[in-house]
């Protein structure tokens, strides 16, 4: 596969040396990172540490030439698979906006066709300006996509927006602009992830040992390939993918009523979420004392969600679901697929090496109507990937036997 080559252009603002962070994370996981920097961009941080990040030269001055004398801003601007500018000053903004090539960055910001990201960092007032929001608006209406800042403590003092997005935002962006084939475009999808907390009092609750991964994985890459996707997730310390709107719930009813309220907008649902099976009958609005025993907790059934969705799923939405067990994998999987309704069930089996809560790494088998598909161990977000061209193979198949 070919590397894909990023251009990250510095601005000269506080916040450039945290470029310095994400040229590193980017170049760890095999991306061909190039950096252009302003003149101002040096004053905060030099050349070297960026060429010594890349192993390739850092480019400032528009007149330099490569070896091969191809001028380089159009060189780079052709070798770009994704262009962003991190950290980027109401001035970059306002000179792409109106096209103005007056620099080695601006004019390759200007030659380039892949996609382009710009991350703002500046004084609130400067990025709340109403000439840098219709610079932006511009810039967006010309398909350029804007990571936005953080409220925070600014340099200057200054306490708002203006503030860097968070170096894995941005990264998620970047990597999300590299995958060109959007084979979810104008698509939408809702994804259950995380587990569910069930209160027993104020202080104690039940709930299982999910981490959120896989569903937040699958979120991920339905993002990258350009789905319009809803995130419905229980107490997780999963990082929100940049561009998904998520809904966070804590309980198993909560969860529940956020799907029902959303499901009939979805071309596809995915219910990765470890929902608890049985809530308690009546919470405790005191704690619950030693001397009580455990004789004053009662448990009763949660309504399970993708039994409901079963029941009430159109005939062109696609709906997928999970099984994790500890025994009869294949046949308790092929029971649910049967008993839920459900297109696709994603078994995997708790106790089976590389598999399981927690983990970064699943090993599953694809249970349909059809045929039964094992795969090898892989990552949770390769095992992702591999759910949603599964989920755009049987929505291609529902399209055709509609027609």
């Amino acid at each position: 596969m070919k590397q894909k080559t990023i251009v990250l252009a510095v601005t000269g603002g506080i916040a450039a040396f945290k470029t310095a962070q994400l040229t590193s994370n980017l170049v760890k996981k095999g991306y061909d990172v190039h950096v252009i920097m302003s003149e101002n961009a040096t004053k905060f941080i030099c050349e070297l540490t960026f060429e010594s990040l890349t192993k390739n030269k850092v480019c400032v001055n528009t007149l330099e030439r490569v070896a091969s004398y191809d001028i380089e801003h159009i060189s780079l601007a052709k070798k770009a698979d994704v262009f962003a500018i991190v950290p980027a000053t109401a001035n970059i903004i306002a000179k792409t906006a109106h096209g103005i090539a007056d620099d080695m960055l601006s004019t390759t910001f200007l030659a380039a066709t892949c996609p382009k990201i710009i991350c703002p960092a500046m004084n609130t007032a400067m990025y709340q300006n109403p000439i840098t929001q219709a610079n932006i608006a511009k810039l967006k209406s010309f398909g350029v996509q804007f990571v936005s800042p953080e409220k925070g403590l600014l340099a200057c003092g200054d306490v708002g927006d203006g503030k860097l997005a968070d170096l894995s935002i941005i990264e998620d962006a970047i990597e999300m602009a590299l995958e060109a084939k959007k084979s979810l475009q104008s698509k939408s999808i809702l994804i259950t992830a995380g587990p569910t907390q069930e209160a027993i009092d104020p202080v104690r609750y039940l709930s299982n040992h999910s981490s959120g991964k896989m569903g937040f994985a699958i979120a991920w890459w339905a993002q990258a390939l350009g789905a319009n996707v809803t995130l419905i997730h229980g107490p997780t310390h999963q990082a929100i993918p940049y561009g998904v709107h998520a809904i966070s719930v804590t309980s198993a009813k909560e969860m529940f009523d956020a799907v029902t309220s959303h499901y009939q907008q979805q071309d596809i649902i995915i219910k990765a979420a470890a929902v608890a099976d049985f809530g308690i009958k009546q919470y405790a609005p005191h704690k619950i004392k030693k001397a009580d025993g455990i004789n004053c907790i009662t448990l009763e059934k949660n309504p399970d969600i993708l039994e409901w969705l079963g029941q009430h799923v159109q005939p062109e939405q696609v709906l997928i679901g999970f099984a994790m067990e500890t025994q009869n994998l294949i046949a308790s999987a092929k029971q649910k697929l049967q008993n839920k309704n459900c297109d696709l069930i994603v078994a995997n089996h708790l106790f089976q090496d590389g598999a399981g809560f927690q983990k970064d790494t699943n090993v599953v088998t694809f249970i349909s109507k059809e045929n039964c598909k094992a795969f090898d161990q892989m990552s949770k977000k390769e095992v992702a990937h591999e759910i949603l061209k599964e989920a755009i193979s049987l929505l291609n198949k529902k399209g055709e036997s509609l027609c």
